[in-house]
């Protein structure tokens, strides 16, 4: 005969179980809290780095940090604060999102989240969203004359407000891509410096995340809980060359954990005799070179012989 379940073994059970999923979910939450701790450290690290390698922030330089509303600019405007309080200079950050009137922008999002923040702030408002409507033939992708417009709105703009730098979100994957798309559609080897001289000379564009992977900022955006805003006029093109780029990096990645590293690392360290463009090397003057080696050569050859 199967035996009457007690109902005070019944509650001791209960009570056992959920003692048993607390601990569970607190040991869970504490292990997730020392993740997101390492995510950031290592994200505050990279940034960190990137300034000093590059010199992108000095003492008193005002950093317009240019927030689109997604996940790469809301990362690098809260680590920028979160360095601003312990760094050893003193720069002021102030942010600034272009308004370019595309149907459905969410315009109280990212007053409410900055104010909340504490944030000193600008919203630029320039209907591009028309102009590039209207410019580009249908079929044909609208990024080449959407940032067009939009560096030149922001780029004016920095000089309105006196700021010093003008700090954009791109990452190291943004930079790859950057150089894949050029050397496969533009002829060029090149890809985004983490620091540039605007062609005018007016502007000093940084871009702090140059060492921080996509995926480490995604996770972090996500553990924020950033109120996102996606771009409806970029991300939903079906013919991007971009994003055909993106993948196919993705899956080197995935196939060859560390490849995205190690070329991100050869952009960082060029070799222009190895390459072939004579505005960087001298290759007409390698014969001379030539001579003054083997001169130099003879005579510490002479030398030698003298004093034997």
């Amino acid at each position: 005969m199967q035996r009457a379940s007690d109902p005070i073994e019944s509650r001791q059970a209960a009570t056992a179980t959920d003692a048993d999923g607390e601990a569970l979910s607190s040991a869970s939450a504490a292990r997730e809290k020392r993740e997101f701790n390492k995510l950031q450290k290592r994200l505050r690290r990279q940034v960190g780095n990137a300034i000093i390698d590059y010199g992108m922030i000095h003492d008193g330089d005002k950093v317009m940090v240019c927030l689109s509303g997604g996940k790469d600019s809301y990362t690098m405007l809260e680590i920028l604060l979160n360095l601003q309080r312990n760094a050893p200079v003193d720069f002021e950050l102030v942010a600034v999102n272009l308004d370019q009137k595309q149907p459905g922008f969410p315009e109280h999002v990212l007053p409410e989240y900055l104010s909340a923040r504490g944030v000193p702030f600008h919203i630029l408002e320039r209907n591009t969203y028309s102009v590039v409507k209207e410019k580009t033939p249908e079929g044909k992708t609208t990024c080449a004359l959407c940032s067009r417009l939009r560096r030149g709105s922001l780029y004016g703009f920095a000089e309105e407000i006196g700021a010093t730098k003008v700090a954009l979100g791109h990452h190291r994957e943004d930079i790859l891509e950057t150089l894949f798309l050029n050397m496969f559609f533009g002829g060029t080897l090149k890809a985004m410096p983490p620091k540039l001289l605007s062609d005018d000379g007016k502007n000093i564009v940084i871009r702090p995340l140059a060492y921080c992977r996509e995926a480490d900022i995604a996770e972090y955006a996500r553990q924020m809980a950033f109120p996102i805003i996606p771009c409806n006029l970029c991300g939903s093109q079906p013919n991007l060359q971009r994003q055909v780029v993106k993948e196919m990096l993705a899956e080197w990645e995935v196939k060859h954990p560390g490849r995205l590293e190690t070329m991100f690392k050869a952009v960082t360290n060029v070799a222009p005799s190895q390459l072939a463009d004579r505005n960087l090397f001298d290759f007409e003057g390698l014969e001379a070179k030539q001579q003054q080696m083997q001169e130099t050569r003879i005579e510490a050859f002479d030398l030698l012989a003298r004093e034997a």
